[in-house]
């Protein structure tokens, strides 16, 4: 099957996950820091996904409540078409809504703080977590840390 790569993408971060190889755990990774535009941050992201043996990419996709979509949402379609371009694997949106309130929630249970400077790298565990979720795949036992 092959990794599977998560992203949180923020207006400062991205937040990174990836799952094992069979797709049955998710280990939240680090975070890293946004450029001006999208080259750059592609072009990271293709080198770790070909570092770690990925074999497709899971963007989250922060639609509004109501599941309409915004701005972000727009150019999180945007960057997943880049990265798509560029890494030439399956690249997939992901439901964001409320993924970073749940990574909050997780890191809190874990007696750490809600503003945890790896929130992002949480949220993105909480995205791929719901796509393997929504394919049958991974365990709801938590992501390992």
């Amino acid at each position: 099957m092959g990794r599977i790569l998560a992203l949180d993408l923020g207006s400062k971060t991205i937040g990174i996950a990836l799952s094992d190889e069979t797709g049955t755990f998710v280990f939240p990774g680090r975070t890293l820091p946004r450029h001006e535009g999208w080259r750059r941050d592609v072009r990271a992201l293709a080198d770790l996904a070909q570092r770690e043996g990925v074999s497709e990419i899971v963007v989250g996709h922060p639609v509004h409540m109501d599941g309409s979509r915004g701005v972000q949402a727009e150019r999180a379609e945007e960057f997943a078409e880049h990265l798509r371009r560029r890494v030439r694997l399956p690249v997939h949106l992901q439901d964001e809504r409320l993924s970073t309130w749940e990574a909050g929630e997780r890191l809190a249970e874990a007696g750490r703080s809600r503003r945890d400077p790896n929130i992002d790298s949480a949220a993105a565990a909480v995205i791929l977590q719901s796509f393997l979720d929504r394919r049958g795949l991974g365990t709801r036992a938590r992501e390992c840390a």
